[in-house]
């Protein structure tokens, strides 16, 4: 199944990804985790952007940013987090600052 950006959903060791590049990239993680060189990885962390709230009256949803994949780099001894994006939409930029405000001390590593 394709979607408006052109990426085909696959499935891998019983997992649903995006795109065959998500895919791929999971599949160079698991190696290097297998290695030694990462560790704790993720799949589909969720950063929460802004909390829910209610303000006269009325209830807002949270907003969060996912990612594709979370993990601690052991040689760099920091949390790494990844997305693979084949196309930035708008609403992902707008996302990410947020995310680069709110998180400080991470970064989003584009693939």
């Amino acid at each position: 199944m394709r979607n408006k950006y052109h990426n085909k959903k696959v499935e891998f060791d019983g997992i649903k990804f995006d795109s065959k590049k998500e895919m791929n990239r999971y599949k160079e993680l698991k190696i290097l985790e297998r290695a030694g060189m990462i560790k704790d990885l993720e799949l589909q962390p969720a950063f929460i952007l802004i909390p829910s709230f209610k303000k006269n009256g009325k209830t807002y949803r949270k907003s969060s940013y996912i990612a594709d994949f979370k993990y601690f780099d052991v040689e760099q001894e920091k949390i790494v987090v990844e997305d693979t994006k084949g196309y930035l939409t708008e609403v992902y930029k707008l996302k990410k600052k947020l995310f680069e405000y709110k998180y400080e001390d991470l970064e989003i590593k584009e693939l």
